[in-house]
């Protein structure tokens, strides 16, 4: 099992394949990990892709059912997140990349193109995570229940006080559209993105679309592309010939 420490971090993560890097980030809320991309997602793409591409993936910092942790940071949530991201990459050697994101990772890979856009060559958003206006604390609630008493009770240092004030910050103090970025920088970002919608609480179809819709250079896939099974292989064809096309030579 191989670990990325950088002072009180420390960072489970996985490779497979070789070709230029792409990092895959797990759906799975604050609970995203690995085994959400290998074993419970709507496809597996270390094993669809890694026959080109260098898959790189890893366990989010205190994600229950992970190995990586590290502190809370109250006061930057998605960025704490986002310097695991690139500084794994820099432990790994890598300075351009491209990255898909399941469910969470949709607004993690938008606070990647705002911190580090030049090293990102392609972006895929698998079913986004996005705000509802109409279930304004769903985000905060779930992770109240379904993340904090866990961590909690794994980790005496973390009291549910903490907690509390580490999802407010998250997920209350710029509730809208991606949760990461504005409609403005979403307009202005030049990286070619990808999206294959979803429309449950949690991945709201009209956020994924105004987002594909909004980025100068972006595609969105055929919906709905998860089921019937048949359109499944659709999309992953789709995903593959939009990575190829934008994969530095």
């Amino acid at each position: 099992m191989p670990f990325y420490e950088r002072g009180d971090v420390r960072i489970h993560y996985e490779e497979v394949g070789s070709g230029f890097p792409l990092l895959i980030i797990p759906g799975g809320g604050l609970n995203s990990a690995i085994p959400f991309v290998t074993e419970r997602g709507p496809f597996n793409p270390l094993a669809l892709f890694s026959d080109e591409y260098r898959c790189i993936t890893l366990d989010l910092r205190n994600a229950n059912g992970g190995t990586s942790s590290g502190p809370l940071e109250v006061d930057r949530p998605w960025d704490s997140h986002t310097d695991d991201q690139l500084g794994l990459m820099d432990h790994l050697g890598i300075s351009q990349f491209m990255v898909m994101g399941f469910c969470i990772g949709g607004p993690f890979i938008w606070n990647l193109l705002q911190r580090a856009p030049e090293r990102i060559a392609a972006a895929v958003l698998v079913q986004p995570s996005g705000f509802r206006p109409e279930l304004p604390e769903l985000f905060f609630e779930g992770n109240m229940t379904g993340w904090g008493p866990a961590l909690c009770a794994q980790r005496p240092d973390i009291s549910m006080a903490t907690v509390e004030a580490y999802l407010a910050r998250m997920y209350r103090s710029n509730p809208d559209f991606v949760l990461t970025a504005t409609r403005d920088f979403v307009r202005s970002c030049q990286t070619p993105v990808l999206v294959l919608p979803d429309d449950i609480p949690a991945h709201p179809y009209a956020v994924a679309m105004e987002s594909a819709m909004l980025a100068p250079n972006g595609q969105v896939s055929l919906y709905p592309w998860k089921e019937p099974a048949a359109r499944l292989p659709l999309a992953l064809r789709h995903i593959r010939s939009f990575l190829r096309s934008h994969r530095p030579t």
